[in-house]
């Protein structure tokens, strides 16, 4: 038990290390099916491991949000929803409801400034984690969830949470629903900002409309190859196919996963149907897939490496959530419709498991 408790301390303070060095290098993206449905995902990176768990919840469930100083916000589930927790708090960290409104909690070091904490706010007060999970429980579209904020329903108060190390965690969100609409929503200078997201894409740091600002340092990229050119009558065509992308960033930092992200989407052919869009949802997303050591930090001699540790995608037409990690890429999907959405009871479900692979022995036939 002791040594149990030694690595969960030494974990939360490597995490509160890496939450102003290496981060969180997710992505996230929305795809259009040919029809006008649409489906998102997103990868979840970390700099060490962090233990996830799928997890199905309720309606007329009850939530407390966590304050530094006692009790929050009390609420119930209006929407039985679906998705990932970190560690064992049962707050989903990224998920979809039984409307079909997704929402997801993404780094946001050096940016994030929650409201401050007062005896006034405390009764509409949540952590960071909470949001997100309020999201999900009360709304169904992207319309309800700003008007909510506008109308300052809720606050978002700088919380030391289990397992995140001695500081508050620093998110921003996003939230997709059915039509397609999408908002990000930022913690700045104590407030909650909403911007529109026509694109559906999202990174970390900096802030949202910093992101769509430098979109128009890459406005010369372009889906088709590039000419050739003549020279003194010779003539150079181009080496292969992509020419049309030459130059497009190939790094892991926020700006360039926000341009390449776009790109990828923008240049997609939709999909028949919305499980051929969830394949094209991981398909984009494995090329936002950091192996380990390639993104690095070394703190006090150790080297933690940031990597992909789950790839994620959501059906809202269908209510399927589809995952795959690192150490098994196999897709495993969850049916929220099949789910007893009256039950009493969270059902959960750690996502670690070990690779399979198909034996193709038996399949092979002599050539005719």
């Amino acid at each position: 038990m002791k040594s149990i408790k030694m690595r969960t301390m030494i974990l939360a303070i490597t995490i509160g290390l890496l939450a102003q060095t290496v981060a969180d290098a997710c992505t996230g993206i929305l795809l259009k099916t040919k029809d006008g449905k649409t489906v998102s995902g997103r990868t979840l990176e970390f700099g060490v491991e962090v233990s996830t768990s799928l997890v199905a919840v309720p309606k007329n469930y009850p939530f407390t949000g966590k304050t530094n100083y006692g009790d929050g916000l009390k609420y119930r589930t209006k929407y039985a929803m679906t998705g990932l927790i970190t560690f064992t708090d049962i707050n989903i960290a990224d998920g979809m409801n039984s409307a079909g409104l997704s929402c997801g909690a993404f780094y946001f070091p050096t940016f994030a400034e929650y409201t401050p904490l007062t005896q006034e706010n405390q009764s509409k007060a949540l952590s960071p984690l909470d949001f997100n999970n309020w999201v999900l429980s009360q709304f169904a579209t992207v319309d309800e969830v700003k008007k909510a904020i506008e109308n300052e329903e809720v606050v978002i108060v700088p919380t030391i949470l289990e397992g995140w190390g001695d500081t508050p965690p620093p998110f921003h969100y996003i939230v997709y629903d059915k039509s397609g609409k999408s908002i990000v929503i930022e913690p700045i200078k104590g407030r909650l900002v909403v911007y529109d997201n026509p694109i559906g894409v999202i990174t970390n740091s900096p802030t949202f409309d910093w992101h769509m600002i430098n979109l128009r340092n890459y406005t010369y990229l372009k889906s088709e190859n590039a000419g050739s050119m003549t020279i003194n009558g010779v003539t150079f065509k181009q080496l292969g196919q992509g020419s049309g992308m030459y130059g497009i960033p190939g790094d892991f930092t926020p700006p360039s996963r926000f341009v390449r992200a776009t790109a990828f989407v923008v240049t997609e052919l939709p999909a028949e149907t919305t499980f051929d869009a969830i394949k094209d949802v991981f398909h984009i997303l494995n090329n936002f897939d950091i192996p380990k050591g390639f993104s690095r930090e070394v703190v006090d001699g150790r080297i933690y490496a940031d990597y992909t540790q789950v790839t994620l995608a959501r059906d809202p037409n269908t209510l399927k959530f589809y995952y795959k990690t690192y150490d098994n890429q196999r897709i495993r999907e969850f049916d929220l419709k099949a789910f007893d959405a009256n039950s009493k009871k969270i059902l959960m479900l750690t996502t670690a498991s070990e690779q399979t692979v198909d034996n193709v022995n038996h399949q092979m036939k002599p050539l005719k």
